[in-house]
């Protein structure tokens, strides 16, 4: 099988290199294909003939996305809409990593995969068209949404812990919005158990588990062994350019029913943070 990859040097794109099986992946750097270059992208397609397009390039910069809507429609809605459709004519079956930020988090409870999406942002729309592209344009898709996705290296929240945390003795942390933190190792390896049967759709893959961002930054630090003082706020306190849901939480309906689960939050933390450890 012959995979091609976008975003290919992120901490998603890495991990799937990392635990990809006995397929051909070919994982251009933005350097190498710019994804709004529709010619280029069309004849990396044409070129490569894959199998398997698996597309996780997006521009996840959520305040970014509120700041500059046209560069996240443009990013995250026209340049999904053109590889779903170079994959189909090209008769590759395509996998869409998508968001928790669909929802508008008013749910008490976490959304399943047939929940009625209802984004609050830029960010959010802008995912939700290309889901809706993909839908259209590409019958054989995987809509994975995810969320909270962090690796041992890389611009992420448990990086961003850790580093505050050498320079303070105090963090403050929003305590009222939550979510599943996602180790992009375990969530590699579930996106190549899904591609392992034609079984089509939408599908929630994070690590199981809900949590606030404060009680996990309280995790992070006392797995790290750091005695640095965590103090929670609520989100009105942190002001951003765009509002995150306030219930963030997925849960896994469609691909638990065909055996794929990924593991506890907490022990894809410590393993995360072990290998951190171990570099």
């Amino acid at each position: 099988m012959r995979v091609l990859i976008s975003g290919g040097t992120g901490q998603l794109g890495r991990a799937l290199l990392r635990t990809a099986p006995s397929v051909e992946c070919l994982a251009p750097s933005r350097q190498q294909l710019n994804l709004t270059d529709f010619d280029a992208l069309w004849s990396q397609v044409k070129l490569f003939a894959p199998d398997l397009i698996i597309h996780a390039a997006a521009m996840t910069d959520v305040d970014g996305c509120e700041r500059d809507p046209e560069t996240a429609w443009r990013s995250n809605a026209l340049v999904t809409q053109q590889i779903a459709a170079a994959a189909q004519e090209a008769g590759a079956r395509l996998v869409y990593l998508s968001t928790n930020f669909v929802f508008d988090g008013e749910a008490s409870e976490p959304y399943h995969e047939f929940a009625e999406p209802a984004p609050i942002s830029v960010y959010g729309a802008s995912k939700l068209a290309g889901e809706d592209a993909v839908r259209a344009l590409c019958p054989r898709h995987y809509v994975v949404r995810t969320a909270m996705v962090y690796d041992e290296t890389g611009r992420n929240f448990v990086n961003t812990m850790l580093r505050l945390a050498i320079d303070h003795d105090r963090l403050t942390v929003v305590h009222d919005q939550f979510g599943n933190p996602t180790y992009a190792h375990d969530l590699a390896l579930a996106i190549w158990k899904l591609v392992e049967q034609p079984s089509y759709g939408t599908f929630h893959l994070t690590n199981q588990g809900s949590i606030s961002w404060f009680d996990w930054a309280v995790e992070i630090f006392r797995l790290a062994g750091s005695d640095i003082r965590v103090e929670p706020i609520p989100a009105a306190d942190f002001q951003r350019a765009a509002r995150p849901p306030r219930n963030g939480a997925l849960a896994n309906l469609t691909a638990a029913a065909r055996g794929i689960e990924l593991p506890p939050w907490q022990d894809a933390l410590a393993r995360c943070l072990a290998q951190r450890s171990a570099r």
